[in-house]
């Protein structure tokens, strides 16, 4: 019988946050279709959870994307159920109802740059790289590839997706690709930063941000002007939303 390559997902839990390891190192982190699988089900969110952070074990990369075995004996129907459970495995962590943080450091390829832009957070350091490498091995770039554009503009994303070269963090320091650039051993402390600043607000109002997000992106002036009247009214429903209004005027 053909051996099946485990997860190698890596799931911590410190207060209120989640923190998910790719934990391949030898491989540079690489991930297996098991991986897939299980980071969407990582994603199903505790309700006391206020940000997940991404991480790559090992200091060489957060992750080179999809190992290339994976895609070796694909057909045209395995291919789109591999590729649909890398389709929901993103738009979990694209729409959860939490801050989430991808901390990159080294390479950050493929599938794997797809889920850092998934991400609503990048802090990466001075040695990372960034690419999408797909078209080299024959296969085009899809699913969330397609917000590049959105964080590097078209000209740059066409470059990057039609070449699959690897660009250095320090090509993207105008676009604002990445929320933080620090050397190696200041990421932890720019991860802990940040969380200071983005996972201390309530659920109920970063949830009903992230369902704007999603909304905004994906329609119109006139309908994402129509559903943030909505998603406003809304969080006043949730007793938290008082408790918050009241802490604020306390602090002022």
């Amino acid at each position: 019988m053909p051996t099946i390559d485990p997860s190698a997902i890596a799931v911590a839990r410190t207060g209120d946050t989640l923190r998910i390891t790719l934990d391949r190192p030898a491989k540079l982190n690489a991930l297996r279709p098991a991986d897939i699988s299980a980071l969407r089900a990582a994603m199903q969110l505790p309700e006391d959870v206020r940000a997940v952070v991404f991480t790559g074990a090992g200091g060489r990369a957060f992750t080179a994307g999809m190992h290339v075995d994976s895609f070796q004996d694909l057909t045209p129907d395995s291919a789109r159920a591999f590729i649909a459970e890398l389709r929901e495995m993103l738009a979990a962590v694209r729409t959860a109802p939490v801050a989430t943080v991808c901390a990159v450091d080294g390479y950050c390829l493929g599938a794997g740059f797809e889920l850092a832009l998934a991400c609503d957070l990048r802090l990466a350091t001075t040695r990372s790289s960034f690419g999408l490498p797909e078209i080299k091995v024959g296969i085009p770039s899809v699913v969330d590839a397609a917000l590049l554009p959105e964080y590097v503009g078209l000209s740059l994303a066409k470059e990057m997706i039609l070449t699959g070269d690897l660009y250095p963090v320090a090509r993207f320091a105008a676009s604002g690709l990445c929320n933080a650039v620090v050397e190696p051993g200041e990421l932890d402390a720019a991860v802990t930063e940040w969380l200071g600043r983005v996972a201390g607000h309530t659920r109920t109002a970063t949830a009903s941000q992230k369902r704007l997000f999603e909304v905004w992106q994906n329609t119109g002036l006139a309908t994402g002007t129509a559903v943030s009247v909505q998603e406003f009214a809304s969080v006043f429903a949730a007793e938290e939303t008082a408790a918050q209004l009241t802490a604020y005027r306390n602090r002022l």
